[in-house]
């Protein structure tokens, strides 16, 4: 690399350092949230990447199955399902992931932070998901009297879990 490409790319390393610092708003792309029915399923934005549609499809499909400890790990289709099993089935029906994990294997899956589309909140006990801004979980639910995987449009508390995210899933684009 030249010395002069080398230097226009110090200089515009440091004008962001400086914007960074002086605590200026940098632009993000919001992400459409999906919309949750009355009937309890969700519909993905429109502009939604496929594989997040592919997602919220396959959640709408095992959604009220009931709470079954190890459901969805031994087969993709279960009678019921965990936690793990349940975001499990939701991104490997969008091509995100081959097997079943476990809440711990959540916790070092795909990158860490968040991603705008797809979250996956991981500790050693438990692990939810929120897609195009709904909670996809177990626990914590206002979805009636009932167990298993549902979604939600209240977040619950989330300290103690580690934040990752999907490799490979589009982010958001500005003015989508």
């Amino acid at each position: 690399m030249r010395s002069g490409a080398k230097l226009t790319i110090l200089a515009a390393a440091l004008a962001l350092i400086s914007i960074l610092a002086a605590g200026a708003p940098m632009a993000v792309a919001e992400v459409p949230q999906a919309t949750l029915l009355p009937s309890g399923k969700a519909v993905a934005p429109p502009s939604a990447p496929d594989s997040v549609k592919a997602m919220v499809a396959a959640a709408n499909r095992i959604r009220h199955r009931p709470y079954r400890w190890g459901g969805g790990h031994r087969h993709w289709q279960s009678a019921g399902y965990d936690c793990s099993g349940s975001v499990s089935y939701v991104l490997h029906a969008a091509g995100l992931l081959d097997s079943p994990l476990d809440s711990t294997g959540f916790m070092r899956w795909g990158g860490g932070g968040g991603g705008s589309w797809v979250r996956i909140y991981a500790n050693r006990e438990h692990v939810f998901a929120v897609i195009a801004g709904l909670r996809w979980d177990t626990s914590y639910s206002s979805d009636g009297d009932r167990t298993g995987p549902g979604w939600s449009e209240e977040m619950r508390p989330s300290r103690g879990f580690r934040l990752r995210h999907p490799l490979g899933l589009m982010s958001a684009l500005p003015g989508s």
